[in-house]
Parts: structure tokens; sequence; C-alpha cells
């Protein structure tokens, strides 16, 4: 049995898909014979890039874990579990968060939002560097703005999702990662740093579209939302796992609601898409200076990862490699 391509074709197939301005990429190809992993400009085997959004898949797995568990339900209100006071914040649930249906915006209110994204683009900076205390005191004077229950994407929803999730048990969302997803399925080389000296020694540095160099998005209150870093192993291990049903909570995989028109639907945080090839699971992720996707089509037991360390989309090129070795291009 063997893997739906080999490595060599892996590694031309990606270069061929995403061209020469993606300097430090890594692809992953899976399928009911194995796995082909394939790294193209990074500075030693096993370096880590940050996933930027592919880390919410991870928190929709910890969250649907700990409803299996019994901790939480989705009808949880947040301020149950997080210091929230009596804001609108704190009526909202857990299940709302997990479907972005919860009315809350992108971002927190107070977070000078325009003056961050400014610098990023001119110094890149990180625009997220709160700890948990201070993201729950910006949360707290966030107004609901929208009639919840209607689809609206939101980093700051899943912050706290993950937050609330750990807090439930009794853990911070670190070790709630750790303990519950990555040791159990040998994920070692993933983490979640919390300060740039926390950065491992593989660790690919990325830049922006022009090729300039940004800092790191490290930070605990973003972890639960975008904060992970993973190498291409890593990446392997938890596309086999969802692949083969054993990663837990991987009921987060299963649409619950539509979250776009006819064809987008959601379940905790992945995103299924109905296309003529049948449906693709997925999720994408962006940082100042990453981009990755996942990509599954469970129908024939096959899935990608891509991750890059520029911030160009690597979307359209993870749907194309996925049809191709799915078969249903």
């Amino acid at each position: 049995m063997t893997a739906p391509v080999s490595t060599e074709e892996l590694g031309s197939r990606t270069a061929g898909l995403l061209g020469p301005r993606h300097r430090a990429v890594g692809a992953v190809a899976a399928g009911p014979g194995g796995v082909a992993t394939a790294e193209l400009g990074t500075p030693e085997s096993g370096a880590d890039f940050e996933i930027g959004s592919v880390t919410k898949g991870l928190t929709g797995l910890l969250y649907v874990d700990a409803v299996d568990r019994g901790e939480v339900a989705p009808g949880t209100p947040l301020g149950s579990l997080l210091e929230l006071g009596d804001s609108d914040t704190a009526a909202v649930t857990l299940g709302q968060l997990a479907t972005h249906t919860s009315g809350l915006p992108r971002l927190p209110a107070g977070m000078h939002a325009w003056r961050r994204t400014w610098d990023l683009i001119r110094r890149g900076t990180n625009p997220y560097r709160e700890d948990v205390p201070e993201l729950l005191r910006l949360a707290s004077g966030t107004p609901v703005r929208r009639r919840r229950g209607r689809p609206r994407y939101s980093n700051l929803g899943f912050q706290l999702l993950g937050h609330a999730v750990a807090a439930a048990s009794g853990r911070s969302y670190a070790d709630l990662l750790r303990d519950r997803l990555l040791e159990p399925l040998g994920m070692t080389g993933t983490y979640l740093p919390e300060r740039p000296t926390d950065l491992r020694p593989g660790a690919v540095a990325g830049t922006n579209r022009r090729g300039r160099p940004v800092a790191p998005w490290t930070g605990a209150g973003i972890g639960p939302a975008g904060g992970v870093r993973m190498p291409v192993g890593d990446l392997a291990i938890l596309l086999g796992a969802l692949l083969q049903g054993s990663a837990p909570g991987v009921g987060a995989l299963d649409p619950v609601r539509r979250f776009q028109g006819r064809s987008l639907r959601i379940g905790a945080g992945w995103l299924t898409l109905t296309g003529r090839g049948g449906d693709v699971t997925w999720h994408n992720g962006g940082t100042g200076g990453f981009r990755s996707f996942v990509g599954l089509h469970r129908a024939s037991g096959t899935g990608v990862a891509l991750v890059t360390a520029t911030a160009r989309s690597v979307d359209r090129a993870g749907f194309r490699l996925l049809a191709e070795v799915s078969g249903s291009a």
C-alpha cells in the first residue's frame, strides 16, 4: 500500500502549483494507503510553521471532545466559565461560538484594530498581543451588534471558545491542547508560544507578500484562534487521524448548519463545501507571514495540507491538489 502520491511527486506538484514566491513550503497528501510529506526551502527537516486559523479547527476538536466528556454543552453560556461580568458577551453560548453565530465581531472593541493593522503593514508587528485577562476585559466591553444566529466569522469568538473550554477543564488552553490532542496523537513538534522567545530552534521565519520579514504571532490570548505552530510531520499525523476518525472530538468535522448560501456548511469551526466532486471539509489560515490550508475529501478517505512562510494564499492550490489526490478533479 502506498500514499496517494510519492514524496517526489508531491514536492514537484506543490512547487508547480505555488510558484517561486513561496520560499518555504510544507505539503502533506494522505489516503487509505498512507501519507506522503514534502518540505521545500525549509532550513531543516521538522521546521515548524504558523498555521493561523487552522488552529480554530483544533479548538473545534477540543470543544466537541469536552462536550463528549460532559464538561460543557452547546448551550453553556460564556459567563459561566469566564470572567465577563454581566456583559452581552457573557450570554453568548459555546455552540454559537463554535459555528460563528454568536454575533460577536471579528475583533474586540477597544483593540485599535486599524492602528494595529497599519503597524503590521508598515513594520510587520504582531497585532495580537493580549494575555487572557486583557482579552476578557476587551471582550466584556464588546457589544453583540448583529442578531445572533446569523453567521459572522469571528476571531474573538474562537479565542473565547478555546479559553472557556480550557477553563471548564481547569487548565490553560496550551495545557488543554497538549493533554487532550497533541500528546494522544503523538504530535510532539506542535506548540503554542506565548512570546517570541518561546520559539523553537526550527521555527521558520514568516514574510509578507513583498518578502519582508514580519514578527511571529505569539500570545496566550490569540492562542485558540491562531497561535499554534506545527511542523509538517505533525500535520501528517493530524490529517491521518481526522481521516481515520481517531482524533479526539472528530465530530467537529460534521456540519450542523448552513454557513453561507446552499453549498457551505459548518461544524465546530470546520467548513464543508459541496461541489461537483463531492463534499470537501476544510479550514484555512493566515497570519502576518504565513498561510495554511487543510482539506479532506472524506468520501474517498483522502486529504491534503499546505503551509507556506509567506502571506500569499495557498487555498486555490490546496483545493486543486485535493481534487487531484482524491480523483474528484
